[in-house]
């Protein structure tokens, strides 16, 4: 017997003063069985920084063929697609022919960095893609914001993210690896 996703309820409210976007969503996330909690709690955070009226959480870890959260334009093209982790070559040169716009997040740290090593020269060829690193601190402390119904703040200020609920709150920022020109 397979198992199931979990399912959260998440009332996000962003204050993106670096957009100038304000707006409050009420989400649906399904954590795959094979997700941890703390990959989820990414998803929500890149939802966070790219809050938008089109952006959505697709089926992610569990198919190939779509990111973790993706933006469609009213004809049906990818205009946002979002990665998250460590996507091999072939993923990268996927997302980057399919769509207008492509961000990496990593946030695993020491591997991330490896990984940035050894995918640097790959990435620097595609002019569409931002590489960007969450800080592996901070993202171990995104687990205490975390239930099955949440009602979650988000403050994005020069770059920084501060995600919150009534008790506690964590600092996000952004290491840029790699921005379009």
């Amino acid at each position: 017997m397979a198992l199931k996703a979990t399912v959260y309820k998440a009332e996000l409210t962003v204050s993106d003063m670096d957009r100038h976007h304000y707006h409050t969503y009420p989400l649906t996330i399904a954590q795959h069985p094979s997700e941890t909690t703390e990959r989820m709690m990414v998803r929500l955070a890149a939802f966070a920084f790219n809050a938008s009226e089109q952006l959505e959480f697709t089926r992610g870890i569990s198919t190939d063929d779509e990111p973790d959260l993706w933006t469609h334009s009213l004809s049906d093209e990818i205009e946002l697609w979002i990665e998250l982790g460590q996507p091999d070559e072939k993923r990268i040169r996927k997302a980057c022919n399919r769509s207008k716009q492509v961000i990496i997040y990593l946030y695993h740290g020491r591997s991330a960095q490896i990984w940035w090593e050894q995918m640097e020269s790959t990435c620097r060829r595609f002019r569409n893609l931002s590489v960007l690193e969450f800080d592996a601190t901070a993202i171990s402390q995104l687990n205490a914001l975390c239930d099955r119904t949440m009602r979650l703040q988000a403050s994005i200020q020069d770059g920084s993210l501060w995600l919150g609920n009534s008790d506690s709150s964590v600092e996000l920022n952004l290491q840029v690896r790699q921005r379009p020109e």
